[in-house]
């Protein structure tokens, strides 16, 4: 999704839920509000959504080869764009619904997804199941990606795994592993014009996204220490930052990104301060800031810190005095 002015803000992918459904509405806004941009990298055009790939809009890649051309993560701003560029495949860094809102217009072509998130993609239940939000929201989650998302079951979905490489002809893509965000999450390297694609490693100010029945925090982490060691000429994500050329501006992003991780679990500590229930914690809000109004907020919060409060207890650092009650450990 769209990068964030400050932490807790209610932007970004799995991260903007706020601007997917309110508590009193059931659409997003999908308004374009400027022009759409392109920009050419060689044989690889970056098709920018409204606001540079602002939720619900994304930046779709097209690449071309010699012998074949496809489209990775054909978004929204795609769908905007009218008449879609021609490809022959469509490939997709993880099963979330922005990054699949244009692929419908790709009725003929194969469509591929990491074989961890292929079950989201070949139903509408086992793409509710990858995020895990309880009724009713579930079935209201359910037709907004239906009605304005245009999710397709595609029962015919090719799967990949990392390492795969994708030769079109003088140019190739490679898959990058990269869970935490999903299961089955990747990054696109793509050579010989040394971009990357990172996906939802959007490295925007609200951070990662681990929010679903999913996502995974310490995957997400592995996936932040990998993400470091990437040499690049240009790193290219869905939403907001677009395009960054140079080691040095991406790891400057990077670690901001990161960085929010280890405050949401320092803000925690805090609050445990004294004894809290995980309701206290949700409540709370460490995720979304208190006044936002989220429809998913409260699941997404309970999941999240669910996981903080884990690794926690396991390192010794929160303790549970009472069964449901959780308080940080003594120095």
């Amino acid at each position: 999704m769209t990068g964030r002015e400050a932490p807790g803000a209610q932007h970004g992918d799995r991260a903007c839920l706020g601007s997917r459904l309110h508590a009193d509405e059931s659409r997003y806004d999908a308004t374009v509000h400027q022009a759409l941009e392109e920009q050419p990298f060689g044989p690889v055009t970056v098709l920018y959504g409204d606001r540079r790939g602002r939720y619900p809009h994304g930046n779709t890649l097209i690449v071309r080869g010699r012998d074949q051309s496809l489209a990775i993560d054909p978004s929204l701003g795609l769908v905007a764009r009218g008449s879609p560029p021609r490809v022959d495949r469509v490939l997709h860094s993880h099963c979330h619904e922005d990054h699949f809102a244009g692929s419908f217009l790709y009725p003929e072509a194969p469509w591929l997804f990491h074989e961890s998130d292929l079950p989201g993609i070949r139903s509408l239940d086992g793409l509710m199941d990858l995020y895990g939000y309880p009724e009713p929201i579930r079935s209201a989650w359910s037709r907004a990606v239906v009605e304005q998302f245009h999710f397709t079951p595609r029962p015919d979905a090719v799967a990949f795994r990392g390492g795969d490489v994708f030769d079109l002809g003088g140019i190739t893509v490679e898959a990058i592993h990269a869970p935490g965000h999903t299961r089955g999450h990747c990054f696109f390297r793509i050579e010989p014009v040394g971009l990357v694609y990172l996906a939802d490693v959007d490295l925007s100010s609200f951070g990662p996204y681990y929010g679903d029945a999913w996502s995974d925090l310490e995957d997400f982490e592995r996936t932040l220490a990998m993400a470091r060691d990437i040499d690049a000429t240009y790193y290219a994500t869905f939403h907001h930052i677009g395009v960054l050329e140079g080691k040095a501006a991406y790891i400057e992003r990077l670690d901001r990104f990161a960085g929010v991780i280890a405050d949401r679990e320092r803000r925690l500590l805090e609050f445990l301060a004294e004894p809290r229930t995980l309701d206290d914690i949700v409540r709370h809000r460490f995720v979304y800031r208190p006044q936002d109004q989220v429809l998913f907020a409260d699941g997404v919060e309970r999941r999240t810190m669910s996981l903080h409060l884990a690794r926690l207890g396991r390192t010794g650092r929160v303790r549970e005095p009472a069964p449901g009650l959780h308080v940080r450990a003594a120095a």
